[in-house]
């Protein structure tokens, strides 16, 4: 699979794997610290809330809401000028934290803070999918 319009790929690293192989099976992965529960992303080799080394990957709901947004109007490269005008957000887990992302299958002044959105996916090659988000 070509990648669309020459957009960039991710190039998974040792801490990110677990990631990637969860969005190709177009599941959203989230790690979750064994020793106090926090939920975090993006990856890290151990728990930003008690430094503990034992996190593990899990399946997040794939739910959140819009805390903030903004609609671009200039393509930050010609690959992505057949997208324009798009949202890039910030979305807020139900499980806690925060991922930067778009918001896609709606008109871009549609969106709005607060916005029930449920993950989606962008396959830009047979390795690598890119999680977007939708209205719920």
């Amino acid at each position: 699979m070509a990648t669309p319009a020459g957009k960039p790929v991710p190039v998974p690293t040792r801490e990110t794997q677990p990631y990637w192989e969860g969005c190709r099976k177009h599941e959203l992965r989230i790690q979750k610290c064994v020793a106090c529960g926090h939920y975090q992303f993006y990856p890290r080799l151990y728990c930003t809330a008690c430094m503990s080394e034992q996190v593990e990957w899990v399946r997040a709901s794939g739910r959140g809401k819009v805390l903030s947004f903004t609609i671009v109007y200039r393509p930050v490269s010609p690959a992505f000028a057949a997208d324009v005008p798009y949202v890039v957000a910030l979305v807020t887990l139900e499980e806690g934290p925060q991922m930067m992302c778009n918001i896609v299958g709606c008109p871009p002044e549609q969106v709005y803070i607060g916005m029930p959105v449920q993950v989606t996916f962008e396959d830009r090659t047979e390795e690598i999918s890119i999680p977007h988000f939708t209205p719920v």
